[in-house]
């Protein structure tokens, strides 16, 4: 897939179309210093990029999804995934945060920050109002289109066992472009592979 121009990019990230390069300034809890994130250089890696925003460090439903997420880290990077958090909050509110909580005592994975919100506003879970991201996860393949977006308001907590999911569903699909997976899907399962015969045969395809 040929690189896109400036011009080809969306104002906003659509799912199927290129995701728009962006940097952030990090904390990496891994190193313990602080760095940047490039989705440029992500792709150059042939990374997939699984962006996670939450709205604030310091507050009550965020750690425990950050921490749902650390435990199944490990399970997205052997997928060749790099998981990123980001808030609002600085690079500096990160690190405090993530050392005084225990319970991200477990947290890895790159911590980015948007405090101006630019990149929030472009995945579009920026509110406005309260200066703070809703809960959004985005999953960006290696050639920089976005084929994953799941959006939850403030009071509602995500599962990261169904991010896992996902990225299997997806990597999957990659190597076997042909195929669709239907819903539940888990390795090892039956796919569906669209065709004319198979249309009102759904049960048929997947009760062989």
């Amino acid at each position: 897939m040929s690189c896109p121009t400036q011009q080809e990019y969306p104002a906003s990230a659509i799912v199927g179309r290129p995701v728009k390069p962006f940097t952030m300034d990090t904390y990496d809890p891994t190193e313990g210093s602080f760095g940047q994130v490039s989705l440029e250089k992500l792709q150059q890696d042939r990374k997939w990029t699984v962006l996670v925003f939450y709205p604030a460090d310091f507050t009550f439903v965020c750690p425990t999804e950050l921490a749902d997420l650390a435990e199944r880290h490990e399970s997205l990077k052997e997928l060749g995934v790099e998981v990123i958090s980001v808030s609002t909050d600085t690079k500096f509110s990160h690190l405090a945060w993530r050392n005084s909580e225990r319970l991200l005592e477990n947290v890895r994975y790159q911590m980015a920050a948007d405090p101006t919100g630019t990149v929030s506003r472009y995945f579009g879970v920026y509110d406005e109002s309260a200066g703070t991201a809703l809960r959004g996860t985005f999953i960006i393949n290696p050639e920089g289109v976005l084929v994953g977006s799941e959006v939850n308001f403030y009071n509602v907590g995500r599962n990261a066992a169904e991010l896992v999911r996902k990225m299997q569903a997806n990597k999957h699909l990659r190597d076997h472009p042909a195929e669709v997976c239907p819903a539940r899907w888990e390795p090892g399962a039956r796919t569906l592979t669209p065709s004319a015969k198979s249309v009102g045969k759904v049960y048929e395809d997947l009760n062989p």
